[in-house]
């Protein structure tokens, strides 16, 4: 097994310490780079954390995949608009099955590409999952709904599922994002190149202006209420409630961004 048997087993003590359960689902953020540790040992340990009733779940976003994301910015940045035509014209359509997620990070590509493993079908904002509830989790990701109440991340807030954070902070804690929907903020355009019945075609649609500027701020005042902390794989995580994240930040987006 790729990783190591004891690594793996390792890993899994120290979740079980940390306060990862048997049964529970589990959304992971994880940035394992220069930490040393192998995301297929680290994907198996979760899993066998949360046992065979378990659900590991990833984000699994695709940014790149629409013109009006700041990864294409970058992209087409020093592009003469020729340049940026045709790039933009050879960008492939989005594909649940295969489209990969490279801002996502190891552990969340090991998910992805498992085996078995389920992925929503959101363009730029899909979810990957492995366990009993995966398929239900993640079966409902309309295009006009990144993150909000009818995506896997309101399901997972339904779920009373928990967020493992390893080694990365409060400014990728994607269960904030609910909250915006929750507090009204504003809709935008947004644009991406889908799979049609004749090949790649672009669709748009309006949904929430999703904005994560302040979630380092806002991370701060929530963390005061962790209790679990810990050390896994040498480095910081932390294991917390969405339910109490997402309420968290409804209280002080209400508060702070009006």
């Amino acid at each position: 097994m790729t990783g190591g048997a004891a690594e793996r087993d390792a890993l899994a003590r120290r979740l079980a310490e940390l306060g990862l359960r048997p049964g529970e689902t589990v959304l992971v953020h994880a940035g394992i780079g220069g930490t040393g540790m192998d995301a297929a040992a680290l994907r198996d340990a979760l899993l066998r954390a949360v046992g065979e009733e378990g659900t590991l779940v990833v984000p699994a976003f695709t940014p790149e995949n629409s013109d009006t994301s700041s990864a294409y910015l970058r992209r087409v940045a020093g592009m003469t608009p020729t340049q940026a035509a045709a790039f933009r014209a050879m960008m492939p359509a989005f594909d649940p099955a295969v489209t990969p997620s490279t801002g996502m990070g190891r552990l969340a590509e090991s998910v992805r590409t498992t085996r078995g493993a389920v992925r929503s079908g959101h363009p730029q904002t899909s979810f990957a999952a492995l366990g009993r509830r995966a398929g239900e989790l993640l079966s409902r990701h309309p295009l006009t709904c990144h993150l909000g109440e009818e995506s896997p991340l309101g399901a997972l807030y339904r779920a009373g599922a928990r967020v493992l954070m390893i080694n990365v902070g409060f400014s990728v804690c994607t269960a904030f994002h609910l909250a915006e929907y929750r507090t009204g903020a504003p809709l935008r355009r947004y644009a991406c190149v889908v799979r049609g019945a004749h090949g790649p075609q672009w669709t748009e649609y309006l949904d929430v202006e999703l904005d994560d500027g302040d979630f380092g701020d806002l991370g701060a005042a929530f963390s005061r209420n962790i209790e679990q902390r810990g050390r896994l794989g040498g480095t910081e995580a932390a294991l917390f409630s969405i339910t109490d994240a997402v309420d968290h930040a409804v209280t002080w987006m209400s508060e702070k961004r009006r």
